[in-house]
């Protein structure tokens, strides 16, 4: 067991979504509602440069879930299977920080805008790192337990956080 330690992190700007009561399991990259990103002007001068990117990570701390964790979860989509938190995508987890990918569309001053998030409204911002072609995508990557699900075409509609059927 480790010590337990405090660690702190000071948000650098809000995630602003049309999202207030329900927002997607995965970013839509080709919602048409609008998505930006407003950095704290302090951190504006961090932006030099990031236009030169198509795609960016935003890291943030999912503020608005108040379950339990549980070290064992049954992803809803699944049909029954259970997983490992840590082997899931799950949001609600001992540390409540999430992760996007989304595309650049344009940056003014300090205000980021961009294709489809997956955040409420007003989801605080912690970092934001360029994604980076080779580095940030494995070709030898899998689907790890989810290849035992079968269901390959509802899969993809998960990865793709397209609306459906479950």
């Amino acid at each position: 067991m480790t010590e337990k330690s405090t660690i702190q992190f000071n948000p650098i700007g809000i995630i602003r979504t049309p999202y207030t009561e329900n927002a997607p399991y995965q970013p839509i990259e080709d919602d048409e509602q609008e998505f930006a990103i407003i950095v704290d002007p302090e951190f504006a001068k961090g932006l030099y440069e990031l236009d030169r990117f198509h795609y960016l990570m935003l890291f943030y701390h999912i503020h608005l879930i108040e379950k339990e964790v549980k070290m064992v979860v049954e992803p809803s989509w699944s049909h029954g299977k259970k997983v490992g938190l840590f082997a899931s995508r799950s949001p609600v987890r001992p540390n409540p920080i999430g992760l996007s990918i989304v595309r650049i569309k344009q940056i003014n001053d300090n205000t980021i805008f961009t294709t489809g998030l997956d955040v409420f409204d007003k989801t605080p911002l912690l970092d934001i790192k360029p994604y980076i072609k080779d580095l940030d995508s494995k070709e030898d990557s899998n689907y790890g337990w989810l290849d035992d699900l079968g269901d390959q075409e509802h899969l993809q509609l998960h990865i793709k956080g397209l609306p459906h059927e479950y």
